[in-house]
């Protein structure tokens, strides 16, 4: 690595540990049933999120942030060092592991991945930081054996819950952090968080709970985490599931909400467990509901595109002319359709294979790519022909786009050399109707190659 990549880690990690720390710090004042056990630890998240991020290689901002905060809570400098070793293991064999298992930083994409982090990252890696903190704490002298399986539940549950809350939070919004919100959009994600907001405080906050707080009603919040995952996705539905920690969280301490116990830890663990459900169940839901709306959008591609090029295909071609056609119908502003034909395809087929010759196919698709505007249409219309839909181009100018696809084919580089002929056509001056204007650009392209017009109609 050079300087830079150096200085950018050593900053990367350093920025990790004091997120890690103030987290740290902020999760401990929950800590009721031991100073360093708290049901309430954001930083598994936060650690597993930033090394699926940025690798391994920021592992120490972890082990330096874990050692501070717990050097600051209670213990020794050798217990600080064994609990921050295990703070840090913890977090590299949840990356490891979903790296492994569960595709990495793409593990909540898909349902399947969804359940594999939470037993991998959420179950299995938090208990190396649950054993080895709680037992630093005994083998010291901070913590009395007789109340290990009580601390170890506590702190297993606060880092499991941790893992699945905030993992997926901060890996979403850092894999999209814009917001591309039409005006309806933004209306329904008001009354959909003003909704949670009120179900979550009538069930957690305190103007209901003399009336409400011997009713199980947490329930009344699972409507509102189902219309995020269905109806906005993986990245709304993790915020949503935050939003709803918090306020819970906040509830619960107070007193307030079904988990309320004497017990405020018993109180958290109950709460952690309720999240701990909710957040896999939403978000397992909302990867489902992304993958089937990407496999709709597939299948939507693959009705309009062609499979080898990734242009249009037939039927998008005819339905752009019809546009085209409708639209000069409003504004009488005439479109030009350039017809390309690769030259020798047959000829390359013979001498260099189909695959060559599907790839010369390709590089011309490209060239259309290249000189398409964003309100042009490029398709393959069928063999070694496409079509350039030109709207609101004038004959000249459609001409220079042909000859600089022409030019910048010839000098692509690649072999073998191709070369293609282009006829071109106005509307409505050189036809009316699809076919018309169709065989007009067919006509111009034989007579470019100087040989007998073949009959140009369109397939059935």
């Amino acid at each position: 690595m050079n300087r830079s990549e150096v200085t950018k880690n050593l900053a990367t990690a350093a920025g990790l540990g004091v997120v890690y720390f103030v987290a740290g710090k902020l999760g401990l004042q929950l800590a009721y049933v031991h100073a360093s056990a708290t049901a309430v630890w954001p930083c598994t998240g936060i650690a597993i999120a930033a090394l699926l991020v940025f690798g391994y290689r920021v592992w120490p901002g972890i082990l330096i942030g874990a050692f501070l905060v717990n050097l600051t809570t209670a213990g020794t400098v050798a217990t600080s060092i064994a609990i921050a070793g295990g703070n840090a293991l913890e977090a590299l064999a949840g990356c490891y592991l979903v790296s492994r298992f569960a595709h990495g930083k793409e593990a909540f994409a898909r349902a399947q991945d969804v359940f594999k982090f939470a037993l991998l990252a959420g179950m299995v890696a938090t208990a190396v930081s649950a054993t080895i903190g709680v037992a630093t704490l005994a083998v010291s002298g901070l913590a009395d054996w007789s109340a290990f399986g009580s601390i170890w539940c506590t702190w297993w549950l606060g880092d499991a819950i941790g893992a699945v809350l905030v993992t997926p939070l901060l890996l979403l919004w850092w894999e999209n952090p814009r917001l591309k919100w039409t005006s309806e959009q933004i209306t329904e994600l008001a009354f959909l968080f003003i909704g949670l907001f009120t179900a979550a405080w009538s069930v957690f906050g305190e103007p209901f709970h003399s009336e409400l707080k011997n009713y199980p009603l947490e329930y009344l919040c699972i409507p509102f985490l189902v219309w995020a995952a269905y109806r906005f996705g993986r990245r709304k539905a993790a915020t949503a599931l935050g939003a709803l920690a918090v306020i819970a969280t906040w509830g619960t301490l107070h007193g307030f909400g079904p988990f309320a116990r004497e017990s405020r830890n018993t109180s958290l663990l109950l709460l952690q467990a309720f999240m701990g459900i909710m957040a896999v169940t939403t978000m397992a839901l909302a990867a489902e509901v992304t993958e089937h709306k990407r496999a709709q959008e597939r299948v939507r591609n693959l009705a309009v595109s062609d499979p080898l090029t990734g242009l249009a295909n037939y039927r998008q071609l005819v339905e752009a002319l019809e546009t085209e056609i409708k639209r000069f119908g409003r504004n009488e502003r005439p479109f030009v359709v350039l017809l390309l034909d690769l030259d020798g395809l047959k000829k390359i087929n013979d001498a260099h294979g189909h695959i060559v010759g599907s790839r010369a196919l390709c590089r011309l698709a490209d060239m259309l790519r290249l000189y398409s505007r964003e309100m042009d249409t490029a398709g393959r219309y069928g063999g070694d022909e496409f079509v350039l839909i030109l709207p609101e181009t004038d004959l000249e100018a459609a001409r220079l786009v042909a000859q600089r696809i022409s030019k910048r084919l010839a000098e692509d580089g690649e072999e073998p050399k191709i070369s293609v002929s282009i006829g071109t056509a106005i509307y409505p001056d050189d036809g009316e109707t699809v076919n018309e204007i169709l065989g007009a650009a067919d006509r111009d392209l034989y007579r470019e190659k100087g040989v007998p017009k073949k009959r140009f109609l369109l397939p059935s």
